[in-house]
């Protein structure tokens, strides 16, 4: 079948702004599907309106009704970046869509601002949660945001203020390409603006000398995490999320997640990385919902459960952390829901448990490591070595 459906970027200029083929392919539309902001746009039309239906899955029914028929969807700038062309495109075949896109909110912030978009960070908290926004926080790091209404830029603001980026320089830029285009500047520690609701938000991270750290690269500080003190440590957490390999949309198993260290790095190491954290306490599952909103990753996804029946209903994973409840059985529950080409670690500081690591290892093969970490610590006056307790790491590939 030919292409029927066409998903058109348009921006604050509406029908002026498209070119001459795709003004065509919107002018002889028999239906047009949008926001009201975008029928606005291309108001003079004369085409059959649908406004978006909700939820979105009820879009793609209402499309497959339209099958045949000349149909139009009119997105904002290029609808295949942080757009619906995507989700469409996903259920109904490439070969009956044709794309058309425009300059988007990025592209035209990236000129108002005169950045490079090779150097900076594109993200949007629009219909999300704004804490996303929070694990891309770095000194000089330079941001654009889609943002998701007109108090978007203060919370973001206050984010950056609390964590020591208060001199950070905000810059809201509203309605680009029409003639309403507006901006508004300002630090992100006294910033007061009163801005639109459609807008983006360009950020140029400064930190202060006494700033949070937080790299995307595995290693947090232990003081950065509320916890009870039972939590994979630093130094070993490191070496455990570069066994397990965190990689972008890739779905993480936490066994036994604690306070959510490990899943917390996971998810903030890689784009749209996914960590599912299976704990029975409901205390530590606190602990884990409040880090990983404070660190940035909101969509860490908890569930109250003891191992191995906890696993059976669960999304097949990528990789699998065992920090606790570990025996054979849950082993091999978790190896067989593993994908090919997963990565398991499992970490044990009890003899019982090692016990099961050294079996398990002469049957499945893999890395069997000690890991001995020791922090500098005062005696009275002086200084000696406070060794942590040894962790043994069990981790392997399924091939």
């Amino acid at each position: 079948m030919q292409a029927w459906l066409h998903i058109v970027g348009i921006g604050e200029d509406g029908i002026d702004g498209l070119n001459s083929a795709t003004r065509t392919v919107v002018e002889t539309a028999e239906v047009i599907i949008g926001g009201n902001r975008h029928h606005a746009l291309a108001q003079e039309i004369g085409a059959e309106r649908i406004s978006w239906p909700s939820p979105f899955n009820a879009l793609i029914d209402k499309l497959t009704e339209l099958r045949g028929k000349r149909v139009v969807i009119l997105a904002s700038g290029d609808p295949l970046w942080y757009s619906v062309g995507v989700k469409i495109g996903d259920s109904i075949k490439q070969s009956e869509i044709t794309y058309h896109p425009q300059v988007g909110a990025f592209q035209l912030a990236a000129a108002r601002m005169g950045w490079s978009m090779a150097d900076l960070e594109t993200l949007t908290v629009h219909g999300r949660p704004v804490e996303q926004m929070i694990a891309f926080i770095q000194p000089n790091q330079r941001l654009l945001i889609l943002t998701t209404g007109s108090e978007t830029p203060s919370q973001i603001a206050t984010f950056l203020t609390a964590r020591g980026f208060g001199k950070s320089r905000m810059t809201v830029l509203a309605n680009m390409g029409g003639k309403d285009e507006a901006r508004f500047d300002g630090l992100a520690e006294s910033w007061a603006n009163i801005v639109p609701p459609f807008n983006t938000l360009a950020v140029d991270c400064v930190a202060a000398t006494n700033a949070a750290l937080l790299p995307r690269v595995p290693g947090l500080a232990d003081d950065l995490f509320k916890h009870d003190g039972t939590m994979t440590k630093q130094e070993v957490r490191a070496v455990s999320l570069a066994k397990l390999m965190p990689m972008r949309g890739a779905l993480l198993w936490d066994i036994g997640a604690g306070c959510g260290s490990i899943a917390v790095e996971w998810m903030r190491a890689a784009r749209y990385a996914r960590a599912i954290g299976i704990e029975p306490r409901a205390d530590r599952r606190a602990m884990a919902a409040a880090n990983a909103l404070a660190l940035g990753v909101p969509k860490l996804e908890l569930i109250d459960g003891v191992v191995p029946d906890a696993l059976d209903d669960l999304e097949a994973p990528d990789a699998i952390f065992i920090g606790g409840g570990l025996s054979h059985k849950t082993f091999q529950n978790a190896w067989e829901k593993l994908r090919p080409l997963g990565r398991l670690v499992a970490n044990t500081v009890t003899l019982e448990s090692e016990a099961i690591l050294h079996d398990l290892q002469r049957k499945y093969g893999g890395d069997l490591v000690k890991i001995q970490i020791s922090r500098s610590d005062k005696i009275g006056k002086l200084t000696s070595w406070k060794p942590l307790r040894p962790v043994t790491q069990w981790s392997l590939i399924k091939r």
